[in-house]
């Protein structure tokens, strides 16, 4: 198996020596095409040159002499083809010797050129319309390449190797750089992944990418690295919670019980009371993991029905008035005025959400506290406000508190509870589609925001 880092490189690498390749052919074919185009075009006007050269001289002496074109021979010579002229009757007048060409070939004293079969093209001498002669010109390659021609074309194939070698070196160093952009976020999450799924939670990855779609790759992996940290401490503190729910009245029940029958502690109506408060404690810890089991199982069964949320929360704070009486605490009702607030749901649930939060409220405020319930619209929301006066939550326990048995600092848990009221508060809510948010400050209080979506009008 490859590194992604490796595979990138070599996908890059072989897709720019394909392209390289690919545009060095296509260059290299255009480029001798035309050049060759080019040749044959100068070679065709050599010819015409030839042949304009002696039908001139014919035209000058009126014939054909083996001293005509005498002096073209030094040309043709270095130019590597040869001249033969030949009268009207196709009788030679004077011509080359096509082996010294060869020759000159061979011993490499004339410029080197494509060597091949010995081609000559005839070509017809005419004043008007009479033909006075013939003149054959021949050569050993299809194109005749003077010296600087054939440099000028080899600095060209030389030009594209080069050029082709340097752009691969430099799209292998970008592809190397480029692959390792990608890679390294990509192997850090690879990496934190299998962490994760060996149970180290604590595992983060810091390389930051600066492409999106790495970049928030990166960031979710984290996010749920996080939030499988927090789901495993509370499945630890769940597991420490409920066995010290559970273990607390069944240790009193049995040393109760055990004092009683070695004789140590009397049976007396007193003991047989509180040891059955015991039982009722934990008989109410048993309903409340039941109750809260069918919220989160949602096999609870809603019996809606318009609620006008209001009247329901004056009637709670009225009830609590006696309860927040004796510990000295005042209960105030604030609603936002000439406004209904009515929303669909199942009241006995709504009014159990409310009297949790109240209950709550009591319990944590200390005597001469106070507990504010604010009632408002705000956009198209129904906003309940419970702030309290009392303890607070410090900011350690405070994202935790709708945890199941969670019960937060020590403080806390020196008052009675079971930590699953806030809850079934937010599955009850959860089920109406509503959201409660808390904020706290250890020492100062809390606040619990309700929002309920208002009924539509049709």
């Amino acid at each position: 198996m490859h590194s992604i880092s490796r595979r990138l490189s070599l996908f890059f690498t072989a897709c720019t020596i394909a392209s390289i390749l690919l545009v060095t052919l296509t260059v290299n074919l255009t480029v001798t095409n035309k050049f060759n185009q080019y040749m044959m075009d100068i070679q065709n006007k050599r010819y015409e040159r030839i042949i304009a050269y002696f039908e001139d001289a014919y035209k000058k002496d009126g014939r054909l002499t083996e001293n005509t074109g005498i002096e073209l021979m030094h040309e043709a010579y270095m130019g590597n083809y040869c001249i033969t002229l030949r009268d009207q009757h196709e009788q030679t007048i004077w011509g080359m010797d096509p082996k010294e060409i060869k020759k000159q070939l061979n011993m490499g004293t004339m410029p080197v050129q494509q060597k091949g079969v010995y081609t000559t093209k005839t070509f017809k001498l005419k004043e008007g319309d009479k033909v006075v002669g013939y003149v054959d010109i021949g050569q050993y390659s299809s194109v005749l390449l003077t010296e600087e021609d054939q440099n000028f074309k080899s600095s060209i194939n030389k030009s594209i190797i080069a050029s082709g070698l340097l752009t691969l070196i430099i799209i292998t160093g970008l592809s190397l750089y480029f692959s390792k952009q990608f890679s390294s976020p990509i192997k850090e999450v690879a990496k934190l992944s299998v962490d994760l799924s060996k149970g180290n939670f604590n595992s983060k990855s810091v390389v930051k990418s600066n492409i999106h779609e790495l970049e928030d790759l990166r960031k979710s992996v984290n996010i749920l690295a996080g939030k499988l940290q927090f789901q495993d401490m509370l499945r630890q503190r769940l597991i420490s919670d409920i066995s010290h729910e559970i273990r607390t009245p069944l240790n009193v029940l049995q040393n109760n019980l055990e004092a009683m029958i070695d004789g140590v502690y009397p049976v007396t109506q007193e003991k047989l009371h509180y040891l059955n408060e015991e039982v009722i404690r934990f008989g109410r810890l048993i309903n409340n993991l039941n109750v809260l089991k069918e919220f989160e199982s949602e096999s609870t069964k809603l019996s809606y029905e318009i609620i006008e949320l209001d009247q329901l929360l004056l009637e709670l704070c009225h009830d609590f008035h006696a309860p927040s009486e004796k510990k000295k605490l005042k209960i105030d009702f604030v609603i936002q005025p000439d406004k209904k607030f009515s929303i669909t749901g199942d009241k006995d649930k709504i009014k159990q959400v409310f009297v949790n939060l109240l209950a709550n409220a009591i319990k944590f405020t200390t005597a001469g506290g106070r507990i504010l319930v604010q009632l408002y619209e705000k956009n198209d929301d129904i906003i309940v406000e419970v702030v309290d006066t009392g303890i607070g939550i410090n900011k350690e326990d405070l994202p935790f508190i709708f945890e199941r048995l969670y019960r937060g600092d020590k403080s806390r848990q020196e008052i009675e509870g079971n930590g699953i009221g806030l809850t079934i508060v937010k599955n009850i809510l959860q089920l109406h589609d509503a959201s409660i948010e808390a904020e706290s400050e250890e020492g100062i209080g809390s606040k619990f925001t309700i929002c309920f979506p208002k009924i539509k009008k049709p």
